[in-house]
């Protein structure tokens, strides 16, 4: 890389480290009625306004040793983390992106799905809205590609519905309880970006993955016994954050079972 590129890698990593600080402010407030554009940050602790040097994205928190500066209460990990997660989304899209339309358009659609993860960690839901703002971003980058490069092929069309339909099924079925109705329509936005083996294979993932925590969650639950984190057959695990991490793997480092395995079958004939 040359010396611009890199420039631009370092603008695009501490863009993404606002931005996400940006978010976690975002999922605190978001459906309590107070304005993130209004208003400063207080402690969540003993209330006292944050001065600006509080502020600063991940070093605040390094610096004042996860701590509140005025009541030392324990700052949450949850700030650091996703400043950092910002600041990676941010890097990963500009090697993959360096384009600046390109960039700007997956930097929205990585720090969107970024504020879904923390939100429904939190909250066990998705924000509709955020649901609305994928499919949009997933729909205009279809009249893009359809103006900019060769006519999308129809199957490109349905990757979406088809990658959604188990989920709209399960939530049909048990009429929402086992399964939200946002989490089908998330991977409808998942599977117009990704396409539909890519977005299979993230589909997939997903789906391991979510079984490894819930299995490793119940089983460190029977050895240890602590009801603090007790995790049981009935508790809720949100699925969108793994449907993320899925669709992050495959976007990020270029993952495709299903292109990849006829090429190792046809290596090894």
């Amino acid at each position: 890389m040359d010396q611009i590129s890199v420039l631009l890698g370092i603008g695009a990593t501490l863009l993404g480290v606002v931005v996400g600080s940006f978010l976690n402010a975002l999922s605190f407030r978001w459906g309590t009625g107070r304005s993130v554009m209004r208003g400063r940050s207080r402690c969540m602790h003993c209330g006292h306004t944050l001065s600006a040097l509080d502020l600063v994205p991940f070093f605040s928190y390094l610096y004042l040793r996860g701590r509140c500066r005025y009541c030392h209460g324990r700052v949450s990990i949850q700030y650091p983390l996703v400043e950092a997660l910002g600041g990676l989304l941010a890097l990963g899209v500009y090697l993959n992106n360096p384009a600046p339309l390109w960039f700007a358009y997956w930097f929205a659609v990585w720090m969107v799905l970024l504020f879904v993860v923390i939100y429904d960690t939190r909250h066990l839901i998705i924000p509709w809205s955020c649901s609305i703002v994928l499919i949009v971003l997933a729909l205009g980058r279809f009249i893009a590609l359809y103006y900019t490069a060769a006519p999308i092929p129809w199957m490109a069309w349905w990757a979406g519905p088809i990658l959604a339909l188990p989920l709209f099924l399960i939530s049909l079925v048990s009429w929402g309880r086992w399964m939200g109705w946002s989490d089908s329509l998330l991977e409808i936005s998942l599977g117009w970006m990704l396409g539909l083996t890519a977005g299979l294979t993230a589909f997939m993932l997903a789906f391991w993955m979510g079984a490894g925590v819930a299995i490793s969650g119940l089983l460190v639950t029977r050895i240890w016994k602590h009801r603090a984190t007790r995790l049981t057959m009935n508790s809720e695990i949100p699925l969108a954050p793994f449907l993320i991490l899925g669709a992050a793997v495959v976007y990020f480092f270029h993952v495709d079972i299903f292109t990849t395995l006829p090429l190792l079958f046809s290596e090894n004939l």
